[in-house]
């Protein structure tokens, strides 16, 4: 019995059969369970002898199964070990990288740019009160001047702002002059959407308050952020227009070519002027002069890289999009 029951737990190959070998010979009816009932019939000294054969039975079987049971349990977890680890000599899987959008690496090379001239950065909230985003900006009530900035209001009367600008009166109210700041930031116009204009885009809005401020200081700000983003060569021009919170004022231009018709032509990128007196009264200020300046940063970015339709910064095709990881 000991050499048949030895060799069948040693061939058990998983738990549960080694359960059913030891309930075979050590179970309630198990065959040495049976010969242990027996020894009653004997005689005491063959008992005492049997007796002491039996038990030693017992415990060479009990030992035998606790030993294949503990190798079991470690092939077990051999196994799972094995089918869990990594061959670090394969070689690896390059995960794809993704790369910052156009418009954000555009912003931060114009951040750049003006950070090197001294200038400081403020962000402002993009739902504005009409006070901040039209009347502080010398746009009166019912001024004709507020059609050209159409924008979408909120129940409570607040505006999405149409503009950075309402960042500079906030910012003018807890600063004093001398400074140089830009706000750049996402701004809100219900524009019939074409290949230059979008219902949402992106602004940076330049402000230098101080004293003897010119034009000439406003006309060098805009050539220094040009030759820096475009080269030595690039052209730009002012041309008079009306802006409520600018007089003089002046729109500005890139001279481009349109990667869609081949045609050079100016691109108007916004507006400037010397900062109107009365947006100074509205902050309290006095005996300073300043400039002020604000274009689109999608059309800014049509020039460069020879984008035919701004729609393109929006519509997420990875085709237009790919084109551009780092290239600024």
């Amino acid at each position: 019995m000991l050499e048949q029951a030895l060799r069948e737990i040693e061939a058990a190959p998983d738990p549960q059969q080694l359960q059913d070998i030891r309930v075979r010979y050590l179970g309630k009816r198990g065959m040495v369970t049976q010969e242990l009932k027996r020894l009653g019939a004997l005689r005491p000294d063959e008992r005492r002898e049997a007796g002491q054969r039996i038990n030693r039975l017992k415990s060479v079987l009990e030992e035998a199964i606790h030993e294949r049971r503990e190798a079991l349990e470690r092939e077990a977890v051999r196994r799972q070990l094995e089918s869990e680890s990594v061959d670090v000599t394969l070689p690896g899987a390059r995960l794809k990288q993704g790369g910052l959008h156009l418009m954000t690496l555009v912003t931060h090379r114009l951040i750049e740019i003006f950070v090197s001239l001294g200038y400081e950065v403020a962000v402002g909230p993009e739902l504005e009160t009409d006070y901040y985003n039209f009347t502080a900006l010398n746009f009166p009530q019912e001024h004709p001047a507020r059609d050209t900035q159409d924008t979408f209001f909120t129940t409570d009367g607040r505006v999405m702002r149409t503009h950075t600008s309402p960042m500079q009166v906030r910012y003018m109210e807890s600063h004093r002059p001398p400074f140089r700041l830009i706000v750049p930031g996402r701004a809100y116009r219900n524009e019939a959407v074409d290949v230059t204009h979008e219902a949402q885009f992106h602004q940076l809005e330049a402000l230098v308050v101080g004293e003897r401020i010119t034009m000439a200081d406003l006309k060098g700000a805009i050539t220094e952020m040009a030759t820096a983003l475009f080269g030595r060569d690039t052209r730009t021009r002012l041309q008079p227009a009306y802006f409520p919170f600018v007089e003089p004022g002046a729109e500005f231009a890139i001279w481009w070519t349109n990667p869609r018709t081949g045609e050079q032509q100016w691109l108007e990128l916004g507006g400037c002027g010397m900062v109107h007196p009365n947006v100074f009264r509205a902050v309290g200020y006095e005996g300073v002069t300043g400039f002020a300046f604000g274009f689109g940063i999608e059309r800014l970015a049509l020039i460069p890289f020879g984008i035919p339709d701004i729609r393109h910064f929006y519509q997420s095709d990875l085709r237009v999009l790919n084109q551009f990881r780092g290239a600024v």
